[in-house]
């Protein structure tokens, strides 16, 4: 998947290539091929978007946030900023005068009006979401520089980087077919698992767990995939752990996963090893997938807790 790429113009070859300082032209072409050029940071943001939101908050960059979208929900310190929803009027937007308005390709192929009357109004529109694990780091840093947060961008991803070698480090002694085998639910209702390149999966494997749907059919371009239960209990015997992603998109419970039809054939069921995790941990692109890892590495191997 193409991401959105950074291109520099430097009018002071002396600055770093990085920077957002006066008399420097950045380029940026986000998600949807749109390119905005800018000369200094944005200081008045409306993000729609909670990974925006919560990235913007750890890169120091809390303060120019104007407003938030409805389903924001971290940190808690932001939580009283105004709300903002794609599906308002775009008066209510102009009418607080941002100098950005961050969305998600999501928005921008469902609402495409809302973006053009934003744009038509001479507010700057950019669409970003990574699509794989892979665009994180670059996803980071576009968003340290459009907030003037560069630097706090590169140490956000070197800790990043420094706490999940920790838990690599630690998985080393411990071979493949020592490893839980896992189903990792997305959505209850539709017997849906996570695509292979998602954050999701992505987690699970850090943590040091196998993914046991790796046949599981990708729903258009997301990070869901299609999966089904009878191919989930064709896998009964080997399930060591039956995890699932809580929250908006998947409101399920423990109960209601034992309860569901033929899930007593499934190992993890019978053994009650049945886990569910924060969706904000697993499916949003932001530093707490670290804290999504940690967490799910302790599940696997509570013998590893310290």
């Amino acid at each position: 998947m193409r991401f959105y790429t950074l291109l520099l113009i430097c009018l002071l070859s002396a600055l770093h290539p990085l920077s957002t300082g006066a008399g420097q032209l950045l380029t940026i072409t986000d998600n949807s091929g749109r390119t905005t050029s800018f000369n200094k940071p944005f200081t008045r943001i409306i993000s729609l978007y909670s990974a925006h939101t919560e990235n913007l908050c750890r890169l120091g960059a809390a303060d120019q946030i104007i407003g938030i979208s409805t389903s924001d929900d971290y940190p808690s310190s932001i939580l009283d900023k105004k709300r903002f929803s794609y599906r308002e009027d775009p008066e209510k937007f102009i009418g607080a005068h941002p100098d950005l308005v961050l969305v998600r390709p999501m928005i921008e192929r469902s609402y495409p009006q809302f973006i053009k009357k934003l744009e038509k109004a001479g507010i700057k529109v950019i669409s970003l979401q990574p699509g794989s694990v892979a665009e994180l780091f670059d996803y980071w840093k576009t968003l340290g520089i459009l907030a003037g947060k560069t630097e706090q961008a590169e140490k956000m991803t070197l800790s990043f980087q420094a706490g999940l070698k920790k838990i690599q480090d630690a998985l080393i002694p411990i071979p493949a077919d020592s490893r839980p085998k896992v189903y990792f639910e997305s959505i209850h209702r539709k017997m849906k698992t996570f695509s292979p390149t998602s954050i999701a999966m992505y987690v699970l494997d850090q943590a040091g767990g196998i993914n046991i749907a790796t046949d599981a059919i990708q729903v258009r371009k997301t990070n869901i995939a299609d999966y089904g239960k009878e191919r989930i209990l064709k896998h009964a015997a080997e399930i060591d752990i039956f995890l699932a992603q809580n929250g908006r998109m998947n409101p399920v419970t423990r109960q209601s996963i034992f309860d569901e039809p033929g899930f007593i054939a499934i190992k993890a069921v019978k053994e009650n090893n049945v886990y569910l995790i924060k969706e904000s941990l697993v499916s949003r692109p932001t530093f707490r997938i670290l804290e999504g890892v940690e967490k799910l590495n302790g599940i696997f191997f509570p013998e590893n807790i310290q």
